[in-house]
């Protein structure tokens, strides 16, 4: 007896979907309305493919989708997306304003008699990430740097010798992983070792 699976025709592999990501909100293009940047979402989509936009958010495509939507829900969905947009806006302006507010400091410190470490300290505030910059200042410098705590418990570099001056000089070339740092924010400190008897 023959089998009835050599009677069947062959089906085909389904091939598999392609999917477009939205370049603003990387979201699929069809849930950009649940982030908080349609505007900026519909902008890009606009001007990269005309035909997806007009699918998605053409006067036609607007009535179709709120067409199953009372004029309530329809209301409540524009003050929501809205009300997302202004805080994710919201945020980047309080993240942008803490960044600008931020300092970096930088201490020479005595350690004895003609010994001395240099310590940075602020950089992560400017997306800087501490252990590629210890990296370069030990590379730059020949010498030891690592991220170590401060005594508030704070991240903070501390490069072997008098550096100083040159690691502003590099924070001010936007050398490296250094760059991006605005130098009106840079301080630079002296720490000497009191003397005993003081």
């Amino acid at each position: 007896m023959a089998s009835t699976t050599e009677d069947a025709p062959a089906t085909l592999p389904t091939p598999p979907v392609q999917v477009l990501y939205c370049e603003v909100c990387s979201f699929p293009l069809e849930y950009c309305e649940f982030g908080s940047s349609l505007t900026k979402c519909k902008e890009w989509l606009q001007e990269e493919d005309i035909d997806l936009f007009n699918r998605y958010y053409s006067e036609e495509a607007l009535q179709t989708k709120l067409g199953t939507l009372s004029l309530e829900a329809q209301t409540k969905l524009e003050k929501d997306t809205a009300k997302k947009e202004a805080k994710a806006a919201a945020k980047a302006d309080a993240a942008l304003k803490k960044k600008m507010a931020s300092q970096v400091t930088i201490k020479r410190i005595e350690r004895n008699k003609r010994k001395h470490v240099t310590s940075v300290h602020g950089l992560e505030a400017f997306g800087v990430d501490l252990k590629k910059a210890a990296k370069q200042f030990a590379q730059k410098f020949a010498t030891g740097a690592s991220v170590t705590k401060n005594n508030q418990g704070q991240d903070e570099i501390v490069v072997q010798g008098d550096v100083s001056g040159e690691i502003l000089e590099m924070i001010e070339e936007g050398a490296g992983v250094l760059k991006g740092i605005p130098v009106d924010n840079v301080v630079e400190v002296e720490d000497k070792k009191k003397k005993g008897g003081d």
